[in-house]
């Protein structure tokens, strides 16, 4: 909470549903009419046309709740405040990772719905991204459960690729992957977690060594086959499902 309560304020300027995640969101929530939506920020993908109810622990997220935004609670992933089997789904978008205790947080959202949505990362495969691997390695500190841990405390059905199109609007961490600029901008960063999270010089560090190797060209000839690549969606369905963006690396 005192991450969010601390970096919450712009957050809603670079981090917007991107439409083509949200429909594969979407389309796993099935014919779920109630949905909880758990970590739920200034409500980026919250289904329009169900009756969602959001959990949000920092209050600077939910000032930010557009007007006509779906009822919020101020709580935790670890201890929703509602009975056994009450909401059709629980979902979950690029959260899980921030929760104090997230194998708990997983459990709850298998007890308070029938179907659950967890769209997340495999940090297994955080060396393949550039940006871990040239420029900010220590990503490495972080690192929490692995994909198969995640998929076996929500007692997921479904591991599904989440392609993260070249253009993606949502400006999360491994969205910036063919727009490596991206990063020197002050306001992405204040609004990507990992950023944030990591020692400043350590990100100051990694941001020079980004801008030089920009200006040299080198990122531009290390990454060249990432340049000409972009993404393609895919949908399926399954009860309790992990979805982690799939990048083309």
């Amino acid at each position: 909470m005192s991450l969010y309560d601390r970096i919450g304020a712009s957050y809603a300027a670079t981090r917007r549903a991107d439409p083509r995640i949200a429909a594969q969101v979407w389309a796993a929530l099935a014919d779920a009419r109630t949905v909880v939506n758990v970590g739920a920020g200034a409500g980026s993908y919250e289904p329009p046309d169900r009756a969602v109810v959001a959990v949000e622990p920092s209050a600077a997220m939910i000032a930010q709740r557009p007007p006509g935004a779906a009822r919020v609670v101020q709580g935790s992933a670890e201890a929703l405040p509602f009975a056994d089997a009450s909401f059709d789904a629980a979902m979950a978008v690029l959260s899980d990772h921030h929760w104090g205790d997230r194998a708990a947080g997983l459990r709850e959202l298998r007890r308070v719905a029938r179907r659950a949505i967890v769209l997340t990362f495999d940090s297994a495969m955080a060396d393949a991204y550039w940006a871990v691997r040239d420029y900010f390695p220590a990503f490495h500190e972080l690192r929490g459960l692995t994909l198969a841990e995640v998929a076996d405390a929500l007692g997921a059905t479904r591991v599904e690729p989440v392609p993260v199109p070249w253009d993606c609007v949502d400006g999360f961490f491994l969205a910036w992957w063919r727009r490596p600029q991206a990063l020197l901008d002050p306001l992405v960063r204040a609004n990507v977690s990992v950023c944030q999270l990591l020692a400043e010089d350590v990100v100051d560090a990694g941001v020079e060594r980004l801008r030089a190797d920009l200006a040299s060209g080198a990122w531009a000839r290390a990454n060249a086959e990432l340049l000409a690549r972009g993404a393609r969606p895919r949908a399926a369905a399954a009860r309790r499902r992990v979805i982690r963006p799939a990048m083309p690396w």
